[in-house]
């Protein structure tokens, strides 16, 4: 079937609402989706939000509805509250250094995707993180080559070594980066929190799709309210 139109996305939307209201039902009778809770110690870690994914015109451009109207503005809204607090804010992004293919000394792996306008490099800004969220002066900047935050950097290392138990996670995409991130968060012993209205994809149906997996089976799908309302009781 052809999606071409919102009224179309709409339809699928509301189809998988329906199935998943069974499902959740399912799961509960299971024992599934019970909350990890949240922690002491918080870090916000927003997974790809460079050039490359949230403007317009790349090969990797999500959602610009939703990049502009919630997801920019909630992690706005979480970074002013965990600087102003103290708690660490984490920027992972993509970039490769070498992205011929033909090349056995490629850093790309055996990816497939369009990575050459993810080249390393000080002139292109499309690896480089959104302006309007950037690192400021003692922020962790980590690039990485894999899905996930975690598979070969030090972000685990990093984490444990200034006690954080729980991460809050914004990004995209919902179907990839950010799910493999919470996977790998929960797998180091990190409570994972997905923040609803901060994660992306390039198809909205992945978004929906994807925070219902992860809160049956992965971590906890929490609001922006919900991680506001954490980082004042601390």
């Amino acid at each position: 079937m052809s999606i071409s139109t919102s009224d179309e996305w709409a339809d699928v939307e509301k189809a998988l609402e329906r199935a998943f209201t069974a499902a959740n039902k399912l799961y509960a009778e299971r024992g599934f989706g019970k909350p990890y809770g949240f922690g002491k110690r918080p870090a916000l870690i927003t997974i790809d939000l460079a050039n490359a994914w949230t403007l317009p015109g790349n090969p990797y451009t999500c959602d610009q509805k939703a990049m502009n109207t919630k997801i920019i503005p909630g992690v706005q809204t979480l970074q002013k509250m965990a600087r102003g607090k103290g708690f660490p804010i984490v920027h992972v992004t993509t970039a490769f250094d070498n992205t011929n293919p033909e090349d056995p000394n490629r850093d790309t792996g055996l990816t497939k995707t369009p990575v050459h306008c993810l080249k390393y490099r000080p002139e292109n800004s499309l690896w480089k993180i959104d302006d309007r969220i950037a690192p400021i002066d003692g922020e962790r900047l980590i690039i990485k080559k894999c899905a996930s935050g975690f598979q070969g950097t030090d972000l685990a290392n990093y984490l444990t070594s200034i006690d954080v138990d729980t991460v809050l996670v914004a990004g995209v995409t919902a179907s990839c980066c950010v799910r493999a991130t919470l996977y790998d968060a929960k797998a180091h012993g990190f409570r994972p929190v997905a923040i609803k209205e901060c994660i992306g994809d390039r198809i909205p149906a992945a978004v929906q799709y994807n925070l219902f997996d992860i809160g049956a089976k992965i971590g906890d799908v929490r609001t922006v309210n919900d991680c506001q309302e954490y980082l004042n009781s601390l």
